[in-house]
């Protein structure tokens, strides 16, 4: 049997191709093997780096959080501080009630604060609430280094800056964000001495639902506060001002990345050829996880600069967008204007019927001007009760004439709010930024000031800024200034006028009146720097100055009773009476010859504290004259409830004498009223021979006008003194009657 040939060449050949094709499987295996550890070890990159960039996302997103949470506790503290009506309350009135009401009970249950401590200059609290109560026990709990450091850093702070500090702090209720600022005037002036002035401190504490709402608000699930744990990554520490660690707020990690891979491992295991499609699904999941993150970054920064009653911007939201406007003005060349509104009424609004009532009154303002306005404006809520209103075009000016005459209509009508109807007004001022030349914090600043032109100007109308208005306000602030320097050098002086008795025209008393020959200007009318001692706080020296001058002078007129003049903003301070004792002591001076004249318009805002201080007043012996009477609300249940020694009817009253029977009997009914209250009444205004005999036939008892003199100098008092007025009262009654016969007759 034959066997066929062994073909070695062919065998060889097969061979090689086995080995060829066994080494090809080999070498794709392992390319397999190699591609697919390849692909799985970047995968475990790509997941641990979306790993770690959602960590570090989402600690940068909790960083401008806990930011954006401190610095909304420092818009509201700013509020609050810089407030014209909380400078006046704590300087001038002096007002507990109002600082616990506006400031104390505004802790209860407030998304913006929960605790509000007052500060006097020495860092003694006249004032401490949390959650709208007073804090009980030793308020070092509060008050804690940190907080003493952010006080002393606004109490150190130069001229010019904001006087505000903010920070992190420990406290009994646990960690918060802590804020101290100096109260003062809107415009950022203060009208009392260093050792005078009063601190406002904040405080919102990172509670339980105030972290969970943060965590909802910036997508961080499971964030929760807690002791700093070196072992977890994940956290941010809160830091106190001195970057000492109180804390840290940590989550939960979402692990994109590890979601991700677990989703597609089984499809890496089934095929290599998969890998591919297992990446691109990795980028669609990591683009959107990064896309997530920066809607929420976004959403975050437009909640900052949002207003949260009224859904309008902020201030910060403002200035933003301000400023891009006239930027973009400076491209094209078109102009920028800036409406500045203030509410006239609201704060009477907010204090009758509550805060409620004032939050809704405020949204529906804003829904108001949203529809007056249009989209293409940008509308503001820049303050408590402050809107502001920015245009841009080629006719902006035109345009937000019209639109400020829109909204002047507006208010000119009742709003609804709720079940009530009041009634506010507005005043606005107007900026322009021609082709964007003046830059977005300048225009405010000239919007504001118009605005406030428009308030002295009388409320209810528009304003446009004029470089004259800084010229003004200049000039005031300089006037206020010297007025300052001008008591404290004694440079006020004292001037009176003579009040006569109605029978027989002799002198009985003096009426003291200051008056100011200002330094290189000469005589300053008391119309004008009485009003600016009253706005700037010097009227309680200013007023000390006058008595102790006219009470010295009254040492020399033993048979003169005296009379001065007390502002309201003397009688609001509780300090008051017990100054006004101590000039009596100085100057030996009986306090019964001396009748301090008031108007009626503190009495009807504040009757409790004026009746307070009037029996404080009695009791030092001192006469208490209701001045103007006639001339204002003239109520005569004041008269009654408050008994006061002596009424002064205005001049008005005596002016219309003139107009016939009505006028007359007028006069005789309220001269009766008194009377029949056992009150005196002095005539104010008498300038003729007539008047004076028909207020004494009226029944007033004591006459004071130009008919007997004008304010003069203590010389010419002493001439007065001693000069026998009885002929010249004979004369006039003689005369009186002899023209009543002639009338009589015709």
């Amino acid at each position: 049997m034959r066997f066929p040939a062994f073909d070695i060449r062919g065998l060889r050949a097969q061979m090689d191709r086995r080995f060829a094709v066994t080494f090809m499987l080999i070498v794709f295996a392992a390319l397999a093997v190699i591609v697919t550890s390849i692909v799985l070890t970047a995968l475990d990159r790509v997941a641990s780096y979306a790993n770690h960039l959602d960590e570090e996302r989402s600690r940068e997103t909790l960083v401008g959080a806990i930011e954006t949470f401190k610095h909304q506790l420092g818009a509201t503290l700013n509020d609050y501080a810089a407030w014209d009506d909380a400078a006046d309350y704590i300087y001038v009135r002096r007002d507990a009630d109002w600082v616990v009401r506006n400031f104390g009970d505004m802790t209860f249950e407030s998304d913006l604060f929960d605790v509000a401590i007052l500060l006097d200059a020495q860092g003694v609290a006249s004032m401490a609430y949390s959650d709208g109560a007073p804090i009980e026990g030793p308020l070092t709990e509060y008050l804690t280094p940190d907080v003493a450091g952010l006080l002393e850093q606004v109490q150190t702070m130069p001229e010019g800056e904001m006087p505000q500090a903010l920070g992190f702090t420990k406290t009994a209720k646990g960690i918060g964000a802590a804020g101290a600022a100096l109260i003062r005037l809107k415009s950022g002036d203060v009208t009392v001495d260093a050792d005078q002035r009063a601190y406002l401190i904040f405080m919102r504490h990172l509670s339980t639902d105030t972290v969970k709402r943060i965590g909802q608000a910036y997508v961080l699930p499971g964030l929760a506060l807690s002791e700093v744990d070196p072992a977890i990554s994940h956290r941010v520490d809160i830091l106190s001002p001195t970057q000492a660690t109180l804390g840290a707020l940590g989550w939960d990690l979402r692990a994109p990345g590890d979601v991700s891979r677990a989703q597609v491992r089984w499809l890496v295991t089934s095929a290599v050829v998969l890998i591919g499609f297992y990446c691109v699904m990795l980028f669609v999941v990591g683009t959107k996880e990064v896309r997530r993150l920066r809607g929420d970054e976004a959403a975050a920064i437009k909640l900052s600069r949002t207003d949260r009653l009224s859904g309008l911007a902020n201030r910060e939201g403002l200035f933003s967008a301000l400023a891009q406007r006239v930027e973009d003005a400076r491209a094209s060349g078109e102009d920028v204007v800036l409406l500045y509104l203030d509410l006239d009424g609201f704060k009477e609004v907010n204090d009758a019927y509550g805060h409620g009532t004032g939050d809704r009154l405020i949204r529906g303002v804003a829904a108001g001007l949203q529809m007056l306005v249009g989209e293409e404006a940008l509308l503001a809520r820049v303050g408590g009760d402050e809107f502001a209103i920015a245009l841009s075009g080629t006719d902006v000016e035109a345009r937000a004439i019209a639109i400020s005459d829109a909204i002047l209509q507006f208010f000119g009508e009742p709003l609804t709010v709720g079940e009530r109807v009041v009634v506010i007004g507005c005043s606005i001022g107007l900026s322009v930024s021609p082709a964007g030349s003046v830059e977005g914090e300048e225009i405010i600043r000239r919007a504001d000031m118009a605005m406030y032109s428009s308030k002295e100007g009388g409320r209810g109308r528009w304003t446009l800024y004029d470089p004259a208005m800084d010229e003004e306000r200049e000039s005031r602030n300089q006037l206020e200034l010297d007025l300052r320097e001008a008591i404290q050098r004694g440079e006020i002086t004292v001037v009176y006028q003579p009040v006569v008795s109605s029978q027989h025209f002799a002198l009985v008393s003096v009426e003291a009146l200051a008056r100011w020959h200002r330094r290189g200007h000469g005589p300053v009318s008391p119309d004008v720097f009485i009003p600016i001692a009253e706005a700037s706080g010097l009227i309680d020296q200013l007023g000390m100055s006058v008595l102790r001058q006219a009470l010295e002078q009254l040492r020399s007129w033993p048979d003169l009773r005296l009379s001065v003049n007390v502002s309201p903003g003397q009688f609001r301070d509780p300090a008051f009476v017990a100054r006004v004792q101590a000039v009596f002591k100085e100057t030996g001076i009986e306090p019964s010859r001396t009748v301090l004249e008031m108007t009626e318009s503190y009495f009807i805002q504040s009757p409790d504290r004026a009746r307070a201080a009037l029996e404080r007043l009695r009791q030092i012996g001192v006469r208490i004259a209701l001045d103007d009477f006639g001339s204002g609300f003239s109520s005569v249940g004041y008269l009654r409830q408050f008994g006061f020694d002596r009424m002064k009817i205005d001049r008005s009253m005596v002016l219309a004498l003139e107009e016939g029977h009505r006028a007359i009997e007028t006069l005789q009914a309220t001269v009766a009223l008194a009377r029949s209250l056992d009150i005196p009444v002095t005539a104010e205004g008498v300038e003729t021979e007539q008047q004076a005999i028909m207020l004494r036939l009226a029944g007033c008892d004591e006459l004071q006008g130009y008919l007997f003199g004008r304010p003069c100098g203590a010389d010419e008092i002493e001439i007065l003194r001693h000069k026998s007025m009885e002929p010249r009262a004979r004369a006039a009654e003689q005369a009186f009657y002899a023209q009543a016969e002639k009338r009589h007759q015709a």
